[in-house]
């Protein structure tokens, strides 16, 4: 969830323009990269919050970096460095992600099991998962867990779908134990 009331702002209005431009679907990809790599690079996104470097620097340097996003995203992310605002970069994000999966219908699940989904199985789970939550689709990413031993859990938003199997055997030690 975003931090402040801004990031919920920024969202929208960059919501606003790729609606306007019909941009919907590649902003929204785009955006999940570039929230992947701030995430996985906080050098990067230290580096965007230094005072030390001049804001000139730090809209090159966003220029360079994410040069094969579309550029109303490089543009939102050049605002937030003038607005003082990249420590929220990754809320405005998640807004914007959020604002765009209610327009079209869509909702994150994260499927865990055992071994790597296949395409036709990632496609049967989001038909059949997306009907029981009120969507059209889900946006399905798979995480390895080991410790299922076998089945899937699927969660979306606070919903938790578990028929794993070692969901089933703690049941049903619970069940014999009491």
């Amino acid at each position: 969830m975003s931090q402040s009331t801004a990031a919920s702002r920024y969202a929208k209005a960059l919501f606003q323009l790729a609606q306007e431009k019909q941009l919907l679907t590649e902003v929204s990809s785009d955006l999940r990269e570039v929230k992947v790599v701030f995430e996985e690079n906080k050098e990067l996104f230290q580096l965007l919050d230094s005072p030390k470097l001049e804001d000139k620097e730090k809209k090159e340097l966003v220029s360079k970096v994410f040069a094969s996003v579309q550029p109303i995203i490089v543009n939102a992310i050049k605002v937030l460095i003038d607005k003082k605002r990249i420590h929220e970069v990754v809320s405005v994000i998640e807004e914007f992600i959020r604002f765009a999966n209610d327009t079209q219908g869509v909702a994150d699940a994260i499927v865990y099991t055992t071994q790597p989904l296949t395409e036709d199985e990632t496609q049967r789970i989001s038909t059949a998962f997306a009907r029981k939550v009120g969507k059209n689709t889900l946006n399905i990413t798979n995480e390895i867990d080991p410790s299922l031993i076998g089945g899937v859990r699927l969660q979306i938003g606070n919903q938790i779908f578990d028929s794993s199997i070692s969901h089933k055997l703690a049941g049903l030690k619970r069940a014999l134990i009491g």
